[in-house]
């Protein structure tokens, strides 16, 4: 069976166990609506100008997060592993900053920045940095010594070595954290705009379905929405790198 075969049987499968859960009082219909009541639901957002307005906003302040993750965070990782010293001086910053939960920036960034669309897309960029400049210096560290060691013996210089040795040794390695940070900045955006509130956004339609009556099946639409959009986002990542990368076993074995 084709994977996209075996993707809608489980797809069906899921939906006709929620739509049983909801239909024989295994939870309550009012907290969880059936899929009979959520999808007709979803379609007629479809139709709305509005919400298509919401999923291009969080669908541009993502591509843009991402793309300026991935300016920062290549080069970034690229010095970093190719320069022991520069490596040791900034690991405690680095392994401080890290673990701090875009989330807990929120109050900050939107001190500093505002609360327009700059504050998600700032704060997916942060979240999104981490596993493609690891990976990028992941790469370095697996290259081979005398691929390196070559081409300094025809006179290439470092700068050459960098862009024409390892890069495209660590391609397929920064391919793979572009793939893990690409659902991180969705993930950051969406809940960004939930919690900090947004002039547009699947999250900030979120946030105002659960005010006054709190239209649980206006939630779930829109929880679909944002698991649909980062479900294509990986599928297409997939098909690029399978494609770019073909001759490599990193990407193949990405999850």
């Amino acid at each position: 069976m084709r994977p996209l075969v075996r993707n809608l049987i489980g797809l069906g499968g899921f939906f006709v166990i929620w739509e049983a859960a909801a239909r024989f009082g295994w939870v309550s219909s009012y907290s969880l609506p059936p899929p009979t009541t959520v999808l007709p639901r979803l379609v007629e957002l479809l139709g709305t100008e509005s919400f298509i307005r919401d999923i291009i906003a969080t669908v541009l302040a993502w591509a843009i997060a991402l793309v300026i993750a991935i300016v920062i965070a290549v080069p970034g990782g690229l010095l970093l592993g190719s320069i022991p010293g520069l490596r040791v001086a900034t690991r405690a910053i680095v392994e401080i900053l890290r673990p701090i939960p875009s989330v807990a920036l929120i109050p900050a960034a939107i001190v500093a920045i505002g609360g327009g669309p700059e504050t998600k897309i700032t704060l997916a960029v942060y979240a999104s940095i981490w596993p493609i400049m690891f990976n990028t210096i992941y790469a370095l560290d697996e290259l081979d010594p005398l691929l390196v060691d070559t081409a300094r013996s025809f006179g290439t210089r470092r700068t050459r070595v960098m862009t024409s040795v390892a890069l495209p040794h660590a391609a397929p390695f920064i391919f793979t954290g572009i793939r893990m940070s690409a659902a991180i900045s969705l993930i950051v955006v969406v809940g960004t705009e939930f919690l900090a509130g947004a002039l547009r956004g699947i999250g900030k339609f979120t946030l105002e379905a659960t005010d006054g009556a709190g239209r649980v099946d206006l939630v779930l639409a829109g929880t679909i929405v944002a698991g649909a959009v980062g479900y294509l986002i990986n599928e297409g990542l997939e098909l690029l790198g399978r494609r770019w990368f073909r001759w490599s076993t990193v990407v193949r074995e990405a999850p």
